[in-house]
């Protein structure tokens, strides 16, 4: 089993950055691929960036491209998203996930969850 906590929600402006962190304990030989997801109140969870452990390739959601960043540490098992110039529609509930193997973007693809992390955009 894979374990994965996330940590560094909070409130902040509009404008202003924040850094999640998510990590993985226990079977961490399958998380070959981690990413972030969202889901902002009464609407579905949407995935926002991806990141393989062993190369380091990442791929993100047109909405996030430019303004947040995912990465390693390898050592420690962990995943970071930073985020930049955050707005009030980034305000929702955000997920840690690992899955065994290939990038996929896909909720279903994805075995692994955090508990989730609240970030809130004040405007």
């Amino acid at each position: 089993q894979v374990r994965l906590v996330e940590s560094g929600g909070g409130l902040v402006q509009a404008g202003g950055s924040l850094r999640l962190s998510c990590a993985a304990s226990g079977r961490t030989s399958s998380t070959d691929t981690m990413a972030w997801f969202r889901q902002a109140p009464g609407k579905g969870r949407n995935f926002l960036a991806v990141i393989t452990m062993s190369a380091g390739h990442t791929a993100y959601a047109d909405a996030v491209k430019g303004r947040f960043t995912i990465s390693r540490d390898i050592a420690e098992n962990t995943i970071y998203l930073q985020m930049n110039s955050l707005k009030s529609e980034d305000t929702a509930v955000y997920y840690c996930a690992a899955r065994t193997g290939e990038v996929r973007f896909g909720v279903l693809e994805y075995d692994y969850w955090g508990q989730g992390t609240q970030v809130t955009v004040s405007s």
